[in-house]
C-alpha cells in the first residue's frame, strides 16, 4: 500500500513499504570541506558540483543535481534529481531535507505546500528542501502506461481464487511491467532505496551541508533510516514520522497494514455511528460486515457514478475508504459518500474519492510517473511467485480482517510481474554511532501501524520514540501540538525528547 503523505495508492497491485537493499561503499575516499564526511574519490565530480539555481516562485529556488544512474559505474550514464528550496523566513540554520513517503512521493509538491504542512518555527528556522527521488516527478522519471491504458487496466476485475483469474491478473501486470521497462529504459533497474540514499548524500554535499537534517514521513522513514545506516558520519538531526519496520518481510508488512487499516476503519465507524448521518446500523462489528457485503454487491453489480463508462466497483470502494482513512478530516466526506451509495445507489462521491486516491485529475489524467511506486517498492522486496502460497496467505489474512484481509493479499504478484529482481535483505537497521534519531508513531495509523514505530525505535542504536494517541497517517504538522513542539524543539534547538513521550 502506498504510504505517501497525503495520497494513497491504487489497490491494483498492492505492495508494502520499501525496505533494505544492499550496497557496497567505494574507496579511496576524498576529504571534503571542514565538517563534512569524506566521499569516494570516483564520485568527486558529483559531490563537488556547483548547482545552477533559478527563482521558481515566491521564496523558492530550483536546481537539478546530477547523479550517476548506477553508482557502480560512476563514469556511465547520469540522471538528474530535481530540488526546490523554500528559503527560511528568518535567520537560517541550514537545509532541512524532506520526503513525503510513497515510495514515489514528490518532495517538490510537499515543499510547495510547506506553509500548510510545517509549523511556523520550522519555516522561520530552516531552508526547506524538497526533492523528487530518482524515478519520480521532475527528476529523471519512470514512464509506464498512458492515462487511457491505466483506465483500461484499472477497470478490469479478476477472480484470483481461480487459475484463470490469477493467470489473467499476472499476464496484465506483466504487460504493464514490460511497458515500464520499454518506456523508462535502464533506470528501472536502479530504483532501490539504498541508491536513493546515496543520491541524498550527494544532494547534501551539493547544497554545502556538512550534515543531513531530515524529516521523512512514512516510506520516507525508511529512506532516512537507510541513510543513517550507510552515512553515519554525515548524520545531523533526523525525524522519522509514520515509521516503517525494516525487519519485516513482504508478507509481514502486508499483514501489518491489513491490521492497521482494520483498526483505523473501526475507529472511523465508531465515530460514524455516533452521528445521525451515518448509513450503517448496529455496532462496529455489524457495520464492518455491512461494508463487506457492500463490497460483494459492487463486485457483482457496479453502481452508477454519473459517468456511464466508469461505474463504481468494489475496487473503487476500497480506494475511497483507504484515502479517507489517511486523515480524520476526511471522515465526514466518506460518510456522505457511503450514505449516497447505500441509500440512493449513487456512487458519484465514491468515484470522486477513488479518483483522488488514484491521483486521477478532472481531465482523466494520471501522473506520468505513477509507475514509480511499484518499481521502487519492488526494487526493495525480493518476492517469489507462488500461486498456492498467495491463496493460503489470503485465507490467513481474512482471519485478521473480514473487510481488508483477502483484498490486500496479492501484492507480491505485482512485484513478481515486474522486469526487475530484488536481492534485498530483510533485517533490522541499527545505524550505529549516530546522534539521536526521533521516531514517531500514531496509535491508529492505517498504513504504518504503531508497533512498526516501536520496532524501528528499538532497532536504532540512538532511536527515541514519540507516540501519538490518535487517528490518521503520520503526526507532525498541525495534528498534535505536543508532537509539533517536540519535533520543532529537537530540529531547531537540539532538545532530544524523552524516549517514550506520549502525546
Amino acid at each position: 500500500m502506498r504510504t505517501t503523505r497525503p495520497v494513497a495508492a491504487a489497490l491494483a497491485t498492492l505492495a508494502a513499504a520499501a525496505l533494505l537493499a544492499g550496497c557496497a561503499a567505494a574507496a579511496p575516499m576524498v576529504q571534503p570541506a571542514a565538517g563534512a564526511a569524506p566521499f569516494p574519490e570516483e564520485l568527486e565530480t558529483y559531490y563537488t558540483q556547483e548547482l545552477d539555481w533559478s527563482e521558481c516562485g515566491d521564496g523558492f529556488e530550483c536546481a537539478d543535481v546530477t547523479v550517476p544512474m548506477d553508482y557502480d559505474e560512476p563514469d556511465g550514464e547520469t540522471i538528474s534529481i530535481a530540488v526546490k528550496v523554500l528559503q527560511a523566513g528568518g535567520e537560517s540554520l541550514g537545509a532541512l531535507f524532506i520526503n513525503p513517503g510513497g515510495p514515489g512521493g514528490s518532495g517538490i509538491e510537499l515543499v510547495e505546500n510547506a506553509s500548510s504542512t510545517f509549523g511556523d518555527p520550522l519555516l522561520e528556522s530552516y531552508d526547506i528542501v524538497g526533492f523528487d527521488p530518482r524515478g519520480v516527478g521532475a527528476s529523471t522519471a519512470v514512464r509506464c502506461y498512458d492515462s487511457a491504458q491505466l483506465d483500461d487496466l484499472f477497470s478490469r476485475t479478476y477472480d484470483l481464487t481461480t487459475d484463470r483469474g490469477f493467470d489473467r491478473y499476472l499476464s496484465d501486470l506483466t504487460a504493464y511491467g514490460e511497458a515500464c521497462e520499454a518506456n523508462t529504459g535502464e533506470l528501472v533497474h536502479h530504483l532501490d532505496t539504498v541508491t536513493a540514499a546515496r543520491d541524498l548524500d550527494v544532494l547534501r554535499a551539493a547544497l554545502h551541508q556538512p550534515q543531513l537534517t531530515y524529516l521523512g514521513y512514512s516510506y520516507g522513514t525508511f529512506l532516512g533510516a537507510i541513510y543513517a545506516e550507510h552515512f553515519p558520519d554525515s548524520m545531523g538531526r533526523l525525524v522519522l514520522d509514520g515509521a516503517v519496520d525494516p525487519s519485516l518481510n513482504y508478507a509481514e508488512i502486508t499483514q501489518g497494514q491489513i491490521a492497521g487499516f482494520d483498526v483505523a476503519y473501526r475507529s472511523y465507524l465508531e465515530d460514524c455511528l455516533s452521528s445521525a448521518d451515518c448509513p450503517f446500523t448496529g455496532d462496529v462489528d455489524a457495520a464492518v460486515h455491512q461494508t463487506t457485503q457492500l463490497v460483494h454487491q459492487l463486485a457483482d453489480t457496479p453502481a452508477p457514478s454519473g459517468d456511464p463508462e466508469r461505474p463504481v466497483t468494489d475496487s473503487d470502494l476500497y480506494n475511497a475508504i483507504v484515502i479517507a482513512l489517511y486523515s480524520p478530516d476526511s471522515w465526514p466526506v466518506l460518510t456522505s459518500a457511503m450514505a449516497a451509495l447505500i441509500n440512493n445507489d449513487d456512487g458519484a462521491q465514491i468515484r470522486f474519492l477513488a479518483d483522488v486516491a488514484m491521483e486521477r485529475d478532472d481531465n482523466g489524467e494520471y501522473p506520468e510517473d505513477e509507475g514509480a511506486f511499484r518499481l521502487i517498492d519492488c526494487s526493495d522486496y525480493p518476492v517469489e511467485l507462488d500461486q498456492q502460497r498467495s491463496r493460503e496467505l489470503a485465507e490467513e489474512n481474512a482471519e485478521i480482517s473480514e473487510l481488508f484481509g483477502e483484498a490486500f493479499s496479492y501484492g507480491e504478484v505485482g512485484c513478481a510481474a515486474m522486469p526487475i529482481t530484488s536481492d534485498a535483505v530483510r533485517e533490522p537497521i541499527h545505524a550505529e554511532g549516530t546522534p539521536p534519531i526521533v521516531v514517531i508513531g500514531t496509535t491508529r495509523d492505517p498504513a504504518t501501524p504503531y508497533d512498526w514505530a516501536e520496532s524501528l525505535a528499538e532497532q536504532l542504536d540512538s532511536g527515541v520514540l514519540i507516540g501519538y494517541e490518535g487517528d490518521g497517517h503520520t503526526a507532525y504538522g498541525g495534528v498534535s501540538s505536543c508532537v509539533d513542539t517536540a519535533v520543532e524543539s529537537f530540529l531547531i534547538d537540539g532538545v532530544v525528547p524523552e524516549d517514550g513521550l506520549r502525546c
